[in-house]
């Protein structure tokens, strides 16, 4: 072995422990915990205190923080890390039990043997000390749902340090496997998470030569439903349901839940995105009808009647009369587009949009010749459709919200430039669910139940919401989406 004698005045390892540490403190510091701790406390009254509460629930954090995907691995990180362990609170100075006396017999004569001692160790609690614990945890969690309340607690204070914290959400659901393959036993029937089911995921699409593709993901476990802001990254609310629970309804769930918990970040949301998987009259209609948000949710393709014509094109949109009643040259896509027909020669060109009508609840067009200012031959007889005065402003098409498909037709229209900046802001969703599986071990992990997964997933996003939040308090607001950044020590005043 290499051994070096003359140590270095100055050590990079010093460095970076500290700052890992001071990530851990920077949790500490801004997660509103008391409630848990007091309750637990209460539980265990006048019960053995061998291991505190408080530092066993801040064993807990560090094991998330510093990305350890099972307790055994965390045991092993508090015996090798001394200042780990001060700082969760457990006893720093190494211990040494007095050794049992063993009483043996040699040629019949009784003989006392004293082992020699073991090696000494941290005060750290062993793995057992961990399942009893997070046992209290979770029957807390079921009675109180006081981790979801930290959440609360954490959005709300995130909302009196950001102003325009929650102007723009967005919904997205994550599969998440369960520590279980499954399989069911053969004579019992039952997996070995009996809370746990399958789940399904469906994506078709045509590629750029006109072929459907389609792609299949099904997994065994749970879905965390997460609904974020889509401009700061940050978590806003969350839950856990079976893999098989519909993403529409527990999305509608969960607006309504969040918008009652905190009616304020109502009044504030000015949009609220999402993939196409949740496109919804029903969502859409919820979230401008009842809160004035603005849906940004993609499209799918649901028109099947027009492709199995003969005559049918994969290359052209499809297109359906927009007043079907009346015989009329205005036709729509399914995306939104409205198209005038010319009455004379067939050319087709997407009507001019003037914006919403909030106090018609309706988005207005008008004629492109008239807007565009290119001659129109039709133009005359596409006034007589629909008995409108011919004049040089052109013909005006109202689509009233409340009378057509609410799927379709929205505030913000689909493929407009608004809608097209708000719905980039999603991807902030997809970077969350990337830290979720990477930050803080979802990809791989040891969890069975749902009680587990929950618990587990609501400490994971009131983390990430106690660092943004500390970051903020810091004032380094630049460093507020990082999970695992050095963070440097607070520089000593200069008196």
């Amino acid at each position: 072995m290499a051994t070096i004698k003359q140590p270095y005045l100055f050590n990079w390892d010093d460095l970076e422990a500290s700052s890992d540490l001071n990530r851990l403190r920077l949790v500490l510091d801004y997660l509103p915990d008391e409630r848990i701790m007091e309750a637990l406390e209460a539980k265990r009254f006048r019960g053995r205190d061998d291991y505190p509460i408080r530092p066993m629930w801040n064993a807990l954090i560090a094991g998330v923080v510093f990305q350890h995907n099972s307790i055994a691995s965390l045991i092993r990180e508090l015996n090798r890390n001394p200042a780990l362990v001060q700082i969760c609170g457990f006893n720093p100075i190494p211990v040494q039990k007095r050794p049992k006396a063993e009483l043996v017999y040699e040629n019949g004569v009784s003989k006392i043997n004293y082992p020699k001692a073991g090696v000494a160790h941290y005060g750290v609690p062993e793995k057992h000390n961990f399942s009893r614990f997070l046992n209290s945890l979770l029957k807390l969690e079921e009675e109180s749902k006081l981790i979801e309340q930290m959440v609360i607690d954490l959005r709300n204070q995130l909302m009196t340090t950001l102003p325009d914290f929650g102007e723009h959400l967005g919904y997205d659901g994550k599969a998440i496997e369960s520590h279980s393959t499954g399989v069911k036993h053969k004579k019992t029937q039952q997996t070995s998470d009996q809370d746990a089911d399958w789940g399904k995921h469906e994506t078709t699409g045509i590629d750029k030569d006109g072929n459907i593709w389609k792609k299949i993901k099904s997994w065994f476990g749970y879905e965390l439903h997460l609904i974020a802001d889509t401009k700061y990254e940050i978590p806003v609310k969350y839950s856990v349901t079976r893999a098989s629970v519909s993403e529409q309804v527990e999305l509608r769930s969960e607006i309504k839940k969040l918008f009652k918990e905190t009616p304020e970040l109502a009044a504030r949301c000015k949009d609220f995105s999402a993939d196409r998987g949740l496109d919804s009259g029903e969502t859409k209609a919820l979230l401008w009808d009842e809160y004035q948000i603005r849906p940004l949710i993609d499209i799918r393709e649901l028109w099947r009647a027009e492709k199995q014509d003969g005559n049918y094109d994969p290359t052209q949109p499809i297109t359906r009369q927009l007043f079907p009643d009346q015989v009329d040259n205005i036709v729509y896509t399914e995306k939104g587009r409205v198209i005038c027909v010319c009455p004379k020669t067939g050319e087709q060109h997407d009507m001019a949009f003037c914006g919403f009508e909030a106090d018609r609840n309706s988005l207005k067009y008008r004629c492109p010749a008239a807007t565009y200012d290119f001659s129109c031959a039709g133009e005359k007889v596409c006034h007589n459709k629909c008995k409108q005065k011919y004049g040089s402003y052109g013909r005006i098409v109202r689509i009233d919200l409340d009378k057509f498909d609410r799927r379709i037709f929205t505030s913000t229209p689909y493929g407009s430039p608004s809608w097209q900046r708000g719905y980039n802001r999603r991807s902030a969703l997809e970077r969350i669910n990337n830290r979720v599986d990477n930050s803080f071990c979802f990809e791989k992990h040891y969890i069975r139940g749902k009680l587990k997964m929950q618990a587990r997933c609501g400490i994971a996003i009131a983390i990430m919401m106690a660092m943004a939040l500390g970051h903020l308090k810091n004032n380094c607001k630049e460093q507020m989406r990082s999970l695992v950044s050095p963070i440097p020590p607070p520089i000593a005043a200069v008196g």
